[in-house]
């Protein structure tokens, strides 16, 4: 499925009207759940890695997700938003960029390649339960 094939008629022809995806920027780390259909059977396959950039195009709206695979090698894809295929995402954290590409970051490798996690203050942390 291309995007640039992608209209808001051929996306309510899909039925996936409502996605309740959270909110993630560039710099964030998420895992996309693909659905893999191997033969006849259908299963969930988790891709894990930091969000490089978002091409924000309406409806074709695509994101690069980047993730450091066997031996150091880098592997990145490229998701429609609005994909079938995209089954769910989740925001594992939340990271502190100051750009809106992180391409660069295909030349860095181990440390260099690390993205700062965003610092919440007590008052915005709602994921700890308050010991009352």
């Amino acid at each position: 499925m291309k995007a640039n094939k992608l209209t808001k008629e051929t996306i309510l022809s899909y039925g996936i009207t409502d996605r309740k995806f959270p909110e993630f920027r560039v710099g964030d780390t998420v895992e996309v759940d693909l659905i893999i259909k191997d033969g006849e059977k259908e299963r969930i396959q988790p891709f894990a890695g930091d969000v490089l950039k978002i091409q924000k195009n309406g409806i074709a709206t695509m994101f690069t997700v980047r993730r450091m695979g066997a031996n150091g090698v880098g592997v990145e894809r490229i998701f429609p938003l609005h994909a079938k295929t995209i089954s769910a995402i989740r925001l594992v954290k939340q990271g502190k960029v100051r750009r809106a590409n992180l391409i660069y970051l295909r030349e860095r490798l181990g440390k260099a390649a690390r993205i700062k996690e965003k610092g919440f203050t007590k008052a915005e942390d709602t994921t700890t339960p308050s010991a009352e």
